[in-house]
């Protein structure tokens, strides 16, 4: 057996990266009798049959992290890309997708894109809400190359999802930090106002700076349901500090009094609509927890 990562997975095949050779792989049926389906990233061992360069994924192996969606494996850092128009940004998910992250423990960046679309002070007013929870926030346009160095410095040497709704610009910009890649790109849909998926699958790609990225298709709903609704607050970076300082612990940071978190949001030190975004997601969160008991 040789091991080697899997870098694209299509239709039931999966293609393993050993040293500078691609193997097309199947995987055994065991892993469908243990509920384990492959990951883009995973470090797998395979078997090489007869055929050139095909093979067989006997084993995965242990991953450090995972994310479900989209589903990659053994990543350093997800860059998260919204636009800030065109299509508009939905802050929610994007909060739903920073939660994710948090889950696994990756750095995070956030990519504000189409720049060049906005007003200057509209565009920093978004990036100092994530600036101010804790999270480097880039800006950027593949029209003006404002924020393109800065994103190519962040994804050097390290292997990092990058990951956002359709039609946020994606594959522009990692055609524009290494010209080599010559991703498809899309335009937006003017019926619609939403993006028209150009990736279809995960894939890792190398980059010139001696990073990997994995460009992945665009989302416009994540589900948080296997979460617990008390641990919703540990990912939240601004919290953290607050969390064990309220009168009440364990604290929802919703119907408890003396709350520190709420404290925070009254003196402006936790941005308010966050923190509406917060409740929402907790209250969305005890609800599907209710109906779970009621069963």
């Amino acid at each position: 057996m040789i091991v080697g990562t899997i870098v694209k997975g299509i239709a039931g095949f999966y293609y393993v990266r050993v040293d500078d050779k691609v193997y097309e792989c199947k995987a055994k049926g065991k892993f469908r009798n243990i509920n384990l389906i492959p990951y883009v990233g995973d470090k797998a061992e395979i078997t090489l049959l007869n055929e050139e360069n095909r093979g067989s994924i006997v084993n995965i192996l242990p991953r450090k992290n995972y994310l479900i969606r989209p589903p990659v494996a053994n990543v350093d850092q997800a860059v998260i890309v919204f636009a800030v128009k065109n299509p508009n940004v939905n802050l929610q998910l994007l909060d739903r997708f920073l939660i994710l992250a948090e889950e696994q423990g990756l750095e995070i960046v956030i990519c504000f894109n189409k720049i060049d679309l906005e007003e200057e002070k509209v565009c920093k007013e978004l990036a100092a809400i994530y600036k101010k929870a804790g999270y480097k926030t880039i800006l950027s346009s593949t029209v003006s190359n404002e924020g393109i160095l800065e994103l190519k410095e962040a994804l050097a040497d390290k292997t990092t999802v990058f990951a956002g709704s359709s039609g946020v610009g994606k594959s522009s910009l990692l055609n524009a930090i290494d010209t080599s890649l010559k991703l498809a790109t899309g335009m937006i849909s003017e019926k619609i106002k939403r993006g028209k998926h150009t990736t279809r699958h995960v894939e890792l790609l190398p980059l010139d700076n001696g990073g990997f990225v994995l460009d992945t298709p665009g989302f416009s709903s994540l589900s948080l349901s296997h979460l617990d609704s008390m641990k919703l607050q540990d990912y939240y970076r601004e919290f953290v500090p607050y969390n064990n300082a309220c009168k009440f612990i364990p604290c929802s940071h919703i119907h408890e009094p003396q709350c520190k978190i709420k404290e925070m949001v009254e003196e402006g030190l936790i941005d308010f609509e966050r923190y509406q975004r917060y409740k929402s997601l907790y209250n969305e969160l005890e609800s599907n927890e209710q109906r779970r008991w009621k069963k």
